[in-house]
C-alpha cells in the first residue's frame, strides 16, 4: 500500500467514515489512478472530467458514478488539500426510480419458500424490522430488547443508533432460532467461524427463495426493506415515525415511499367504468 492510500484511508477513519464507506471511496480513487497509469496526486481536473464523461458513456450506475465523486472529492480535499479543484468535480443526477415492491402476499409467498432454519429467519427479521442488509448482519443477541418490544440498531448508516419495533411473532421465531444456533455474541453467524455470515450468501439465500417462490418482480434483500416501509404506511403509520425507524436522515427520503402506495390509488375513481360505455352484444334495431 502506498503511503498516499494510507494517508487517505486515515483521513477518511479520522472523520469516522464506516469501513464499506471507505473502501467504496478508496477503490473509486483507485479506479481513476489505474485508468491513467499515474498516481492520483499526478492527475489534472481535465484528466477528472475525462474520466467522468468516460464513465457516462459506458453506462456506469449511478450508485458507482457518485461514490467515485465523493472519493475524489474526500481525496482531493482532504488528503491532497486541493480544495479549488473539487468544486470542479461535477455529481451526475440521481435518475428517479421507484423501488419494486412486493404485496404482502408476495412477501409472505417469498418468506414461506426460504428453507426453514436460517435462511427463513433471516428473510423474516429483515422484513419485520426494516433493516438494511449491513445492519442484519451486525445484530447481536443483546439487541432484541423484548421487554420493551424493539430491536437496537447499532451503528446503522450514517454511525447512528435507531430502534425499530420487534413483533410478537418475530421475537417467537428469534427465540425458536437461538434454540438451535447459539453464535455468541452475533445473532447470526457462521458456526465455524463465529463471524457474521457473508452479505454474499444473504443475497444467495433471497435470491434462491425468489426463484422458489416463482415470482419475476427483481428482488433482493433490500427489496424487503422497501416493502417493510410501504407496507407501514399503507398500515396508517406516519411519515416522521417511519423516518425514525427507517433512520433516514431527509423526510424527503422516507416521503418517496408515498409514491409506491397503492391503497390511495385504488381509492380513486376509474374513469373509465364511469364512461357509458357500448357493449360488443347486438342492440336494439340492428338487424
Amino acid at each position: 500500500m502506498t503511503p498516499l492510500r494510507q494517508r487517505f484511508i486515515e483521513d477518511l477513519q479520522l472523520r469516522n467514515y464506516s469501513r464499506d464507506t471507505v473502501k467504496a471511496y478508496v477503490n473509486g480513487v483507485a479506479r481513476f489512478a489505474k485508468r491513467f497509469g499515474r498516481s492520483p496526486d499526478q492527475l489534472s481536473p481535465e484528466d477528472i472530467r475525462s474520466y467522468q464523461l468516460e464513465m457516462v458513456r459506458d453506462g456506469v450506475c449511478w450508485t458507482t458514478f457518485n461514490q467515485t465523486v465523493c472519493g475524489l472529492r474526500l481525496f482531493y480535499q482532504l488528503t491532497l488539500d486541493r480544495p479549488e479543484q473539487v468544486r470542479l468535480i461535477a455529481y451526475g443526477k440521481r435518475p428517479k426510480t421507484l423501488p419494486t415492491i412486493l404485496s404482502p402476499e408476495e412477501v409472505l409467498q417469498v418468506l414461506d419458500s426460504a428453507r426453514p432454519g436460517r435462511d427463513r429467519v433471516l428473510l423474516q427479521t429483515t422484513y419485520s424490522c426494516g433493516l438494511r442488509l449491513s445492519e442484519l448482519l451486525n445484530l447481536q443477541v443483546t439487541d432484541i430488547d423484548s421487554s420493551r418490544m424493539v430491536v437496537v440498531v447499532r451503528q446503522g448508516k450514517g454511525r447512528k443508533d435507531r430502534l425499530t419495533p420487534l413483533s410478537a411473532r418475530l421475537l417467537d421465531v428469534l427465540r425458536a432460532y437461538w434454540l438451535t444456533c447459539r453464535s455468541r455474541p452475533w445473532l447470526f453467524a457462521n458456526g465455524h467461524t463465529g463471524q457474521p455470515y457473508s452479505k454474499v450468501l444473504v443475497q444467495r439465500i433471497c435470491q434462491e427463495a425468489v426463484r422458489q417462490s416463482g415470482l419475476t418482480k427483481p428482488t433482493s434483500m433490500h427489496t424487503l426493506r422497501h416493502c417493510f416501509a410501504t407496507h407501514m404506511l399503507e398500515a396508517g403509520v406516519d411519515l416522521r415515525t417511519l423516518q425514525v425507524m427507517m433512520g433516514h436522515n431527509h423526510l424527503q427520503t422516507t416521503a418517496r415511499y408515498l409514491h409506491v402506495r397503492t391503497e390511495h390509488l385504488r381509492r380513486t375513481p376509474s374513469l373509465l367504468e364511469r364512461l357509458m360505455l357500448p357493449t360488443d352484444g347486438p342492440t336494439e334495431g340492428r338487424s
